[in-house]
């Protein structure tokens, strides 16, 4: 049975795990859980702490272990492009702990034609179709992510993995009616004490956003930006909030830049911003009043 089954006994720790809740994961008791799966919810904790940057303790616990799942861990630790190439093309591929952390590595990496065929080779996975969207997504294939969702609604409606990716295409395609359909799943994830997190939150904030209801992203937001940490994605668009309703010169605006900055310097976002702030003043160059010395 797919772990992110609502009829698997790992449907807590997974749903915690694709809401972003990478604590709740961490704190799962995994004692009650039958022999088959302790060693899925243990992937999930692996994978938690790469999220949460511990990556060393990883790196730690896997160095010695080489079986194909550790070595895709490790891997999607270091963002090792060379171990996931290897594994995408060896008969480890069928190993669905590979196709997922190797595929994500191959993503990350710009790889997506090779990261779609390896995720591709899954068997049922609600997650590997979940990452295959993503990936689609990311080649501006909406084409493509579409047809994943809809073909993965035939046998898994209910699924919170399908249900996200469909307010991820949603989000992408547009339109009145997709940014209302995508608000809605993304608020029901935000209001269930279940799937309540800060990526839920600015899942909603971003719908609103495209929604014009300019106030009720900013709430939203706001609520997630006082997660620990300060929640990086809810920091970015709360930023871009600012840019929408023409403050993107204000203090708020510069407090949300440092507040980015100072969680992850290499952030779309602020590379975004240098490259137009960049192409702007070259562009501004051009006109500059010319004054004979």
């Amino acid at each position: 049975m797919d772990p992110f089954s609502g009829e698997s006994e790992l449907v807590n720790i997974t749903t915690a795990f694709y809401t972003h809740a990478y604590q709740s994961v961490l704190d799962f008791d995994t004692s009650s859980l039958s022999s088959n799966n302790k060693p899925l919810a243990q992937t999930l904790k692996y994978r938690a702490q790469i999220a949460l940057g511990q990556t060393r303790d990883i790196t730690n616990t896997l160095s010695k272990s080489r079986d194909a799942a550790s070595q895709s861990l490790l891997a999607l630790a270091k963002n090792d492009l060379s171990t996931a190439t290897e594994l995408a093309d060896s008969p480890d591929s069928e190993d669905p702990t590979v196709q997922i952390c190797a595929g994500t590595v191959l993503a990350n990496n710009g790889e997506y034609t090779k990261a779609a065929e390896l995720i591709s080779k899954h068997q049922g996975s609600l997650e590997a179709v979940a990452l295959l969207v993503q990936v689609h997504l990311q080649q501006n294939r909406t084409d493509l992510a579409l047809k994943e969702v809809a073909a993965a609604k035939r046998w898994a409606q209910d699924s919170l993995l399908i249900n996200l990716a469909e307010a991820w295409t949603n989000l992408r395609v547009g339109g009145q009616e997709k940014y209302q359909s995508a608000y809605y799943i993304y608020e029901e994830l935000a209001s269930a004490p279940g799937t309540q997190s800060p990526t839920a939150m600015v899942g909603q904030a971003v719908a609103e956003l495209h929604l014009g209801r300019y106030e009720e992203a900013e709430s939203a937001l706001s609520q997630a930006m006082e997660s620990e940490n300060a929640y990086v994605q809810a920091v970015a668009n709360a930023l871009v909030l600012q840019y929408v309703v023409g403050k993107g010169t204000g203090d708020k605006a510069k407090e949300l830049a440092e507040m980015l900055r100072s969680r992850d310097p290499e952030h779309q976002m602020l590379t975004d911003l240098a490259e137009k702030e960049s192409l702007f003043d070259t562009a501004a160059a051009k006109y500059a009043p010319k004054v004979a010395s």
